[in-house]
């Protein structure tokens, strides 16, 4: 498991892939990242030590992801993830985090108070009927602006039976409104029963990945391991 990168293209920023408890949400039908996980808080920060060992600071700027959400973290780790931003001279922190932590972002903003906290959502899909009866994300909200409200970034999923190219560019034009930046993750084979739709993913690369590949606000992950770190 690689678990330190650096992503040099568009938004620089070094990127870590810690271990914490695993996702509490753990209903996500696409989804078998929560697997990454320990339920001792010493061996995951013993872990996450190591991994942080290798930040350089280079950026200013660090993007913190986990199986599930920051506050899956460890206290001790998060303690010493602000230590060595100040240590380092990060100023510019990314988590992520499940809508059901929606409420406890500004004691999120509380505790790295003195960082500007950058909150990314697992979205997925503006799509209500996908994302909750197929997906089953959890986020019971319709209206793009009351999903949107806390977070400032959001990750999307295209490449599911169902979508097609109006629908991934409805998506993506919805979350460059109402969020600075947006993460598209194309579904990839795992061990869960969604598979990835061949024919999507093909609209994808030929209508939607020309759009957007050069924009500036818009990460996008053909593969799961597009930012240097996963398996």
């Amino acid at each position: 498991m690689v678990r330190y990168s650096v992503i040099r293209d568009k938004l620089k920023r070094e990127i870590v892939l810690l271990r914490g408890r695993g996702c509490a949400y753990k209903k996500c039908t696409f989804c078998d990242y929560h697997l990454d996980r320990d339920p001792s808080d010493e061996k995951n920060y013993a872990l996450n030590r190591e991994v942080l060992a290798q930040v350089t600071g280079e950026y200013g700027e660090i993007e913190i992801i986990n199986s599930g959400s920051v506050f899956e973290l460890d206290g001790k780790t998060r303690a010493y993830i602000k230590e060595l931003c100040r240590e380092k001279g990060i100023s510019v922190i990314h988590f992520e985090l499940h809508f059901m932590y929606a409420d406890k972002i500004p004691e999120l903003r509380k505790e790295f108070d003195g960082f500007t906290l950058k909150t990314k959502l697992g979205l997925e899909t503006f799509d209500y009927v996908l994302r909750e009866r197929i997906l089953h994300k959890g986020i019971p909200e319709r209206d793009p602006e009351r999903i949107a409200r806390g977070f400032d970034e959001a990750n999307f999923l295209f490449g599911i039976t169902g979508q097609n190219t109006s629908s991934m560019l409805s998506d993506i034009e919805l979350g460059l409104k109402h969020f600075e930046r947006i993460c598209v993750n194309i579904m990839c084979e795992n061990s869960t029963d969604v598979k990835p739709d061949k024919a999507v993913i093909e609209m994808f690369m030929r209508d939607v990945y020309p759009r957007y590949i050069d924009n500036e606000r818009v990460d996008i992950l053909v593969n799961n391991t597009d930012f240097g770190v996963g398996a």
